[in-house]
């Protein structure tokens, strides 16, 4: 079986999911290529080279790639993409932005959030906000697929380089759409779906301001901000904070749900995270059920004192 893996990065850092991926395709076959487009992207490439069990890097090395937009690459992913029996990507908003326009290009179905491949055509994904698992199986010649990287583990980088690196240079106008600008968060946390230790916020610390109190107890746990769909839509938190099943899906050791309900939404992009803390004024929020360990009461007393005894330990 041939795979083509679509690499996600942004022309310095390959993101970690790809290794989640990565994984997932070993499961279907040994011929695995990687697919890097963008421009000036040579610290990509090598950081591809040294993913174990990769074939080949092809390289779209070009200005029209520099912001990967999705008009612009799912053409070239289709073109290269229907000589391989598989097209993975990451189930990020680079992969669901991606695929189905390369899905709907070679004229097959879209198979979204694979979090189990049960055989070559049979695949469990999540449906209803992750409250059912449907297993599907799909007939199509090529299988368009995103993968949810928090249901595989992440292949280990081989410190060789293995695969042999091959440039393409199939350029296709594009007429759809154009780059503007891009407003992008700066931070010196991780990255919010690689991070262990996560502290998330919701509609109950009331405003932007409020929302800061996170920032010191993330600092002093060396973790990454996250924030329920609530806290985004109410301005308190960047979109790049969501998680959730319209936002990010992350499955960390330690996750800190602050003054979060627990809707359905948010629960499906952090229910899989090894050990849950809820923090809540209202002992009926749904967030306790699937929490490990809840805290009840008002998260402005409860947030001072938490902090207080991490000194303690630190020190």
């Amino acid at each position: 079986m041939k795979i083509l893996l679509i690499a996600e990065h942004d022309n310095q850092i390959l993101k970690v999911a790809n290794y989640h991926c990565l994984t997932a395709a070993k499961e279907l076959g040994n011929e695995i290529d990687i697919l890097v487009m963008g421009e000036k992207c040579q610290k990509i490439v090598e950081q591809a080279s040294l993913a174990p069990g990769v074939q080949r890097i092809l390289v779209a090395d070009h200005p029209q790639y520099t912001h990967q937009l999705a008009e612009n690459c799912a053409k070239l992913i289709a073109e290269v993409g229907k000589s391989y029996d598989y097209v993975l990507s990451n189930a990020t908003t680079f992969g669901k932005n991606l695929l189905p326009r390369v899905a709907a290009l070679l004229d097959v179905a879209m198979v979204s959030d694979v979090m189990k491949i049960v055989a070559s055509d049979t695949f469990v994904r999540p449906i209803y906000a992750g409250n059912v698992l449907a297993t599907v199986q799909s007939s199509d010649k090529i299988k368009i697929m995103t993968i949810r990287s928090t249901a595989f583990a992440a292949t280990p980088i081989d410190q060789k380089p293995m695969a042999t690196i091959e440039n393409i240079n199939i350029l296709i106008p594009n007429e759809l759409s154009k780059f503007e600008n891009q407003s992008l968060t700066q931070s010196t946390r991780p990255e919010l779906t690689a991070a262990h230790i996560i502290v998330a916020g919701g509609r109950g610390l009331k405003s932007a301001e409020n929302f800061k109190l996170l920032e010191a107890l993330a600092d002093q746990l060396g973790a990454a901000i996250g924030a329920s769909r609530a806290a985004v839509d109410a301005g308190f938190a960047p979109n790049d904070y969501q998680v959730g099943q319209t936002g990010k899906v992350v499955a960390p050791d330690l996750y800190i749900a602050i003054g979060i309900s627990g809707a359905i939404q948010h629960l499906a992009g952090m229910k899989d995270s090894k050990v849950i803390v809820a923090i809540n004024k209202d002992p009926d929020a749904p967030i306790f059920q699937v929490a490990n360990y809840g805290l009840v009461g008002d998260l402005f007393d409860i947030l001072p004192q938490l902090r207080l005894e991490l000194d303690k330990v630190s020190s």
